[in-house]
């Protein structure tokens, strides 16, 4: 019949060697390396978790390795504060007097501002000029290209007065022509020289109307020609009406409808009328 027996020494003196000795093979947590925490990309959580899977240590001695390296750099920066404790009262008495230099380098700020703000009004005084200029230069174009045609303008009210009668025509002075395709022909190949010429003539003084209306009517030298004006169609019409009674006594359907016609380009249809019914 088998008893309980309590484990003889020698049992129990060989267990306690055999804990001991695989007590001692276990591998014991060093000191925590400081370079560790002076990594740019430090992060507690990833640190402890690195601790917990390399380190055989429980929780709370670990607490008090942070905390004892914690006292630690709280001991060093007091020695090192202590070491330097002359240098950091002088400080404030290096740093007197440095009024002065910061108030010569804001007045030359100042001073720079306002030579900036010189140029600015400068260069803004410059660019109204030249705005004026640009405005003058085209009024001058514009006024040039008016003076042209005023030119253009005589010129063709002298043609015209020449080529009527009104003034007296130089014999070596050539006649111009006016393209023919600017109007309707009024009368096709069968008209006089007589009636071409009044048609001529009759072109002739509606682009010169138009070139008047083009400028502007109430222009003051346009104004003074217009006595001018006046004469050359009263002159035109005159004779129209002279060769539309020589047609209608000749019978000339054609050139009668071509004079009647030259009478409605100059506005004057009631004249033409007039001069067909004899009165």
């Amino acid at each position: 019949m088998s008893t309980f027996q309590l484990p003889s020494s020698s049992t129990a003196t060989t267990s306690t060697a055999y804990s001991s000795d695989e007590e001692d093979t276990l591998p014991y947590p060093g000191e925590l390396s400081r370079s560790d925490f002076l990594a740019k990309d430090f992060n507690p959580e990833a640190y402890l978790s690195s601790l917990g899977r390399n380190r055989h240590q429980t929780l709370e001695d670990l607490r008090s390795d942070l905390r004892s390296r914690s006292q630690e750099l709280s001991r060093e920066l007091l020695e090192l504060v202590n070491g330097n404790y002359e240098e950091f009262l002088s400080l404030g008495a290096d740093l007197h007097g440095g009024e002065e230099r910061v108030e010569g380098v804001r007045v030359g700020v100042m001073g720079f501002g306002r030579e900036v703000g010189g140029v600015g009004k400068v260069v803004k005084e410059r660019e109204a000029e030249m705005e004026g200029l640009l405005v003058e230069k085209r009024g001058i174009g514009g006024e040039v290209g008016v003076g042209r045609a005023l030119l253009e303008v005589d010129a063709r009210l002298g043609e015209m007065e020449e080529g009527l009668g009104i003034t007296d025509r130089d014999d070596d002075e050539e006649e111009e022509f006016v393209d023919d395709d600017d109007f309707e022909d009024v009368g096709g190949n069968g008209l006089s020289p007589g009636l071409r010429r009044l048609q001529r003539h009759t072109r002739e003084f509606l682009l010169l109307t138009r070139m008047i209306e083009r400028i502007g009517s109430g222009h003051p030298f346009l104004l003074a020609q217009q006595g001018r004006v006046e004469a050359i169609r009263k002159t035109l019409l005159l004779d129209l009406a002279a060769a539309l009674r020589q047609a209608k006594a000749a019978k000339e359907a054609d050139a009668m409808l071509g004079i009647v016609r030259m009478f409605a380009d100059l506005g004057a249809e009631s004249e033409g009328v007039r001069v067909l019914r004899g009165s």
